[in-house]
């Protein structure tokens, strides 16, 4: 942790996400000025990746697996994979923020089966169905995140898995055996997150169970870096195509 680094960080982040005429304009002017800090400081906010690649992995063929990375920023939860990665025949890393990809790009230059597409979560198809499609911590970011669920069961083969990690907040009346937020969380993530253009949904879960077979889900709660004491909800949903 460098204190510098995570005082411009948090200065970008309080200023908020400026405006843009498109959604990729917006990202670009936010996170081009943090986009080398990046990876630290959201390592200590983003929880529970680690645990969705490896999730998926157990999904994956032993070898020549491909697998679609929507929302994937700067390319660091495909590392999660570990020496996985090198068994895919091909792993897709997909945004449209320019200056998070270039850090992408630099990441993975030395793999062949890493390609970097600049291209729009909602829109983009990949040549061949794939194994695995996941978002971690896009999907909050992305305006209609309906239309990138529904392009995401659209590039899995029958029976490929889709993976979801993100923040989110319950329903006032969640179904069965989910979690319940209180009146205050359900309000205040929204409000707190939504300054910087990241939206926690109580649809999201409904959404994923509704349009595929769960083989599972978690939802949990962790710190958040420099609020002592607050603990913001998310959840690890892996399901799959039918």
């Amino acid at each position: 942790m460098n204190l510098r680094d995570d005082a411009r960080v948090l200065w970008t982040l309080l200023r908020g996400q400026p405006g843009g005429a498109t959604h990729a304009e917006r990202l670009n002017r936010f996170y081009a000025p943090q986009a080398t800090r990046y990876d630290d400081f959201r390592e200590r906010l983003l929880h529970g990746r680690g645990d969705l690649l490896a999730a998926l992995a157990t999904h994956l063929p032993s070898r020549g697996g491909r697998l679609i990375e929507l929302g994937a920023g700067t390319g660091h939860n495909l590392a999660y994979l570990g020496d996985r990665v090198d068994t895919l025949a091909c792993a897709e890393l997909v945004d449209v923020c320019a200056p998070l990809l270039a850090q992408a790009q630099r990441r993975w230059s030395g793999h062949d089966n890493v390609v970097v597409r600049e291209a729009d979560a909602t829109r983009y198809r990949p040549e061949h169905p794939v194994d695995a499609v996941y978002l971690a911590y896009a999907l909050t970011m992305i305006p209609d995140w309906y239309e990138a669920v529904d392009n995401a069961l659209e590039m899995l083969r029958p029976g490929g898995v889709l993976g979801v990690v993100d923040f989110y907040v319950s329903r006032p009346h969640p179904a069965p055996g989910r979690v319940r937020h209180g009146a205050l969380a359900r309000h205040f993530w929204p409000a707190w997150f939504g300054h910087d253009g990241v939206r926690p949904s109580a649809d999201h879960l409904p959404y994923l169970t509704r349009r595929l077979e769960v083989l599972r889900i978690d939802e949990r709660r962790a710190p958040v870096p420099y609020l002592p004491g607050l603990r913001m909800p998310y959840y690890l949903f892996v399901g799959r195509k039918v």
